[in-house]
Parts: structure tokens; C-alpha cells; sequence
């Protein structure tokens, strides 16, 4: 509970009637309930906004018989684990700065922004492991940015508080084992359901887990006020289903008996980097659904969307069977893009060793990837050493230090604003969480449609700059909700290598394309610059581009290594001659 308050370091002759008296003095609402103990007492806030407000202005601040008071939240030891609460961050701080600060301590599974009276912006942070939000809090306990000493205190962690259980043996051979990275249902339900949701005692949602044999996890203290509550539901595809069924039964009967609405619709939550697959070419996909299960969909507006919630409404209205059909074949359409997105994901950590995605927050959202779908703890941590070495630049990888690439990526001209943003803090922002260079090429000509971006350095800094100037055009609209995000991009290779990338009759580019998904053409009649280099197009989504380039990269690499043998074994004979 986020407004019950410690309020330490008191002088034994304070009473209950002096700590109200600083309460009316500076401005506070009347503490509902006060439990003065000797040196120390617990204070009820009505509600976490007045409880924030407490904090930021008597801890270390206000004085009572000679003593400066400590306040903060009253969290017991054994739930002081993986959440953590930063207070004082300036509001105009930008989300890459501060995930790139959150992720130096450990591998972030949820960040969310707490709606509050005060100036400056509060974040509760979900790390994976307690240690890591252990390290965090000390570390930026006090850290100065742009002159906002932040504050950072434990919140309640009531998972903490649970042992972990043994899985349970499914009866009957119910189907293989849930995979790691199932995707789960988010459902969106009216706040005055969820009491019949969980039932008498909890007595509801007791049967719904065990006849569904899923996991249902109620958000229903995050919020405090809004309309709706989200629900996410573990399972198999089929348990997902049977239990957004009974959830929709529930909220029908309940609807029914106090007349309280005529319509209930079903809510999905989707990421915002599925949706688009969701959709369809020109919404196909989701004009399909509708007319096989008899429904009318609707998806909430990108602008909705924020940097602590990149998650879009699925609204699906009709009756409750032809509701839950529709959920079936859009959750289907959710898991494949999801899954194709953890294969890329996978193939990208192959790719460049070392590389920790969950830590580098490419998407628009600047979350770890999918971070709700992760289950409830999140992915694993990588290994301590590869993360650490990640972050600290040069060491990067067993000692090896990449070579810096240069990758020119081609962005609407209409989009060059949003990306060096206001007095060019977007870019500096950018080249800074990326560890890369990033410079736009002046114009041709005053009417080009695309303009060139410079991207200098190594092959995560690559990534992460890439990745978020795909997510920065599609979160500001240059790409509408139904479009994947294409752009094309140039990088140099030696002339003497262009025909390798090609292959004979075509076959390397072509099973490049068939791999990648992505469009290469090595045009035919370059002639090679100074450096006798010329250019190979890439054309293609985020993750196609990213695989393309790594992929020719390699095949160049393979190219030098082979020069060099051969060039070894032609100073061979001279060498032994002597």
C-alpha cells in the first residue's frame, strides 16, 4: 500500500498532536492515522499522490524539538526486493537517458510513471533481481542530473513475500509445458468487475486458475482511479482463451444483475510492435477476423501511446462466443509476430557476441523488449561478465574491441526535425545511449524526399542507434499504424568482395534475401571511391536490415581473412628459400 508512511529519527517528547500540527503547516492533508512509537511513528496518507508529496517535503527537510525527520515509504524488510521508486527527475529528461542510467545497474523488467501533483517526474522501477535493485537504490540514491538530486526508496514488493512455487505436475498429459517465452493475454476489464472477478475470498479466481490451468495475475492496486484494470493471463494458447472466456461470463453475469452497462467489450493489450502484423496490409488481417467470427474491432490511436506504456486497445464488441472467437484468431496472429520477433531477437544475439538485447532497449517504447511477455520475472539475466563488459565500452567482448562501422540509413525528409529534435537534444540523446556518431547529411537539393543519416561505430552501437531511429519514425507518425517500418540503408564494402556478396548467378544475394526477408541489391555499375569501396543496398524492416548487414559484414570478414592466408602463403616460399 503506497500511502502508509515511516516517519523517523523523533525526538521521545514528540506527540501525535505536533507531527499533525507539521502536517497543516506545510500543507499536507490530514494524516488518517498515526501510530507514534518511541523515536518513530507510521503515518496513513489518503492516497500515494499525498504520500509522495509527504516525502519530497519533510524528509531531511522539516525539523520537530531539534530533529530533522526522515520520511519514507513503511516497507517491511521481507518486501524490500526488485521494486524500487525514483523520486525528483526533471521533467524534461528523455526516456533514452534515463533507461540508458536504470539499465547500468541490471536488467530492468518494468518501469512505470506515477501520476502525481509535483513538478518533477516519478518512476517505479521493477529490476529481475533483488541485488540489482539493491545496487540501484544506493548508487542513485542522491545522483545529481540537470540539478534534481533524485530520491529513491523500496516499495512494496508483495511477490517477495511468496515462496516460489514447485510447478505442478499437469494430469493427463494436458499438452507440452508452457514455453519460456509465451506470449501472455492482456485484457483490459471495468474497475468495478474486478470484485467479481476475484469473488468471495478470492474464491473466483481460484477456480477460474485451476479449470484453465493458467495463471491470472489482477493489476488491480496499480491505477488507483482509472476506469479499467489490466489482467494478465499465463497460459497455453488454449488456457489463455478458456479464461478470457470465463472472465467475459463473469463480467456479463455481474453486468446483468446490476444493470450496470449494455455492452461489455472485450479489451486486448497488445504491444505496439505487434499490432501492425495484427492489422495487415491495408488491415486485411483484422477486416478477415471480423467477418469470420461476426465482430467489429477497433485499436486505439498510436497517439495514446506513451514512453511508459507502449501498449495499444484491442476493442472487440459482439456477443461473448463471437468475442472469444475473435480473441483466438487475434492472439494467434500476436504469438506468430512475437515469435518471429524472439527468433530475430535470438538470431541477433548469435550474430554480434556478447550482445545483451534485454539491455539496450531498442524499441520506440525504450522498454526491454515485449517487457509484459516476458512472464512474470522476465527473461533470464545474461551473464554478469558479458553485461558488465557491454557496458563499459572498449573491453566489449573477451578484450576484443569491434571496428568501427559506417552505416548510411535514408529517412524521410519530413522526419529530420523528430530526429535531431528540439536545439538538437534528440540527437545528442541518441548518439550518447548509443555509444555511436550520428550526423545528417546536408540536402542535394531543397525537395529531396529522403535525407542521408551518418551512423559511425561499432555493431551495438549500430543497433541500438538504428533501432531507435525506426522507432522514433513510427512513434511519431511518418508511418501510419498499418505500415511496417522500411528504410533503406548503404553500407560500404571493398569492390574485390562485391562479387562474393552476389555470388555466383546471383545465389549469395538471393538466399541473403530468402534468410533476411530483406531486399539487397548490389548495384552493377558502381565505380569504386578512393578508398575502392562501393555501396550495397539494404531495404527492409528493423530486424531484416539488421540481419542483412551483419550477414554481409561476415561475408566481407571471411573475404579479408582469405586475402591474408593467401597473401601468408605467398611469402612462405621466399622466407624458407633463404
Amino acid at each position: 500500500i503506497m500511502n502508509k508512511l515511516y516517519v523517523g529519527n523523533l525526538s521521545p517528547s514528540v506527540t501525535v498532536e505536533d507531527l499533525k500540527r507539521l502536517f497543516d503547516e506545510k500543507k499536507l492533508p490530514a494524516a488518517e492515522q498515526v501510530l507514534l512509537k518511541h523515536g518513530y511513528a507510521f503515518v496513513d496518507f489518503p492516497d500515494q499522490k499525498w504520500a509522495i508529496r509527504a516525502i519530497e517535503t519533510l524528509s531531511g527537510k522539516a525539523e520537530l524539538h531539534g530533529k530533522v525527520i526522515e520520511v519514507d515509504y513503511s516497507v517491511p524488510k521481507k518486501l524490500r526486493s526488485r521494486k524500487i521508486q525514483i523520486r525528483n527527475i526533471p521533467p524534461q529528461l528523455q526516456w533514452e537517458v534515463l533507461d540508458d542510467l536504470l539499465s547500468q545497474y541490471g536488467s530492468v523488467e518494468n518501469v512505470e510513471q506515477v501520476n502525481t501533483d509535483t513538478e518533477t517526474a516519478v518512476v517505479n522501477v521493477t529490476y529481475t533481481t533483488k541485488e540489482e535493485a539493491k545496487e540501484a537504490l544506493e548508487k542513485l540514491t542522491g545522483h545529481c542530473f540537470e540539478d534534481h538530486p533524485f530520491s529513491v526508496s523500496y516499495i512494496l514488493d508483495t511477490d517477495a513475500a511468496q515462496p516460489p512455487q514447485a510447478p505442478r505436475a499437469q494430469k493427463g498429459g494436458r499438452g507440452p509445458r508452457q514455453k519460456q517465452h509465451e506470449l501472455p493475454l492482456r485484457m483490459l476489464v471495468p474497475t468495478q468487475f474486478v470484485g467479481a472477478i476475484i469473488g468471495k475470498e478470492g474464491l473466483t479466481i481460484k477456480n477460474l486458475t485451476k479449470q484453465t490451468q493458467s495463471k491470472v495475475d489482477i493489476h488491480r492496486k496499480e491505477n488507483a482511479g482509472a476506469a479499467e484494470k489490466s489482467i494478465t493471463i499465463h497460459s497455453s494458447p488454449e488456457g489463455c482463451s478458456a479464461a478470457c472466456h470465463m472472465i467475459l461470463r463473469i463480467m456479463e453475469k455481474e453486468a446483468n444483475d446490476t444493470k450496470a452497462v449494455d455492452e461489455i467489450p472485450l479489451k486486448i493489450l497488445a504491444h505496439n510492435s505487434l499490432v501492425g502484423r495484427l492489422i495487415g496490409k491495408e488491415g486485411r488481417n483484422l477486416k478477415k477476423i471480423e467477418q469470420e467470427t461476426g465482430t467489429k474491432i477497433t485499436i486505439s490511436s498510436l497517439q495514446d501511446l506513451t514512453i511508459y506504456n507502449p501498449e495499444r486497445t484491442i476493442t472487440v464488441r459482439g456477443g461473448v462466443d463471437e468475442c472469444c472467437n475473435a480473441e483466438v484468431e487475434i492472439m494467434k496472429k500476436l504469438r506468430e509476430a512475437y515469435e518471429n520477433d524472439i527468433s530475430a531477437v535470438n538470431q541477433q544475439t548469435n550474430l554480434i557476441p556478447g550482445l545483451n538485447l534485454t539491455a539496450l532497449g531498442i524499441f520506440s517504447s525504450g522498454l526491454p523488449i515485449l517487457p509484459s511477455s516476458m512472464g512474470p520475472r522476465g527473461p533470464p539475466p545474461s551473464p554478469p561478465t558479458l553485461q558488465q563488459g557491454l557496458r563499459k565500452g572498449p573491453s566489449w567482448f573477451m578484450g576484443y574491441v569491434p571496428e568501427q562501422e559506417v552505416v548510411y540509413l535514408f529517412i524521410p525528409t519530413q522526419a529530420v526535425g523528430a530526429i535531431i529534435g528540439k536545439k538538437g537534444q534528440h540527437i545528442k540523446e541518441l548518439a550518447r545511449f548509443a555509444g555511436a556518431s550520428i550526423k545528417i547529411a546536408p540536402a542535394d537539393s531543397p525537395d529531396v524526399p529522403e535525407r542521408m543519416v551518418i551512423i559511425t561505430g561499432p555493431p551495438e552501437a549500430q543497433f541500438k542507434a538504428q533501432g531507435r531511429i525506426f522507432g522514433k519514425l513510427k512513434e511519431e507518425n511518418f508511418f501510419t499504424a498499418k505500415e511496417e517500418v522500411k528504410l533503406e540503408t548503404h553500407i560500404k564494402v571493398p569492390s574485390t568482395a562485391a562479387g562474393r556478396v552476389i555470388g555466383k548467378g546471383g545465389k549469395t544475394v538471393n538466399e541473403l534475401q530468402n534468410l533476411t526477408s530483406a531486399e539487397v541489391i548490389v548495384p552493377r555499375d558502381q565505380t569504386p571511391d578512393e578508398n575502392d569501396e562501393v555501396f550495397v543496398k539494404i531495404i527492409g524492416h528493423f530486424f531484416a536490415s539488421q540481419t542483412a548487414q551483419r550477414k554481409i559484414r561476415e561475408i566481407i570478414q571471411q573475404a579479408k581473412q582469405q586475402g591474408q592466408k593467401q597473401q601468408q602463403g605467398a611469402l612462405a616460399p621466399a622466407h624458407h628459400s633463404k
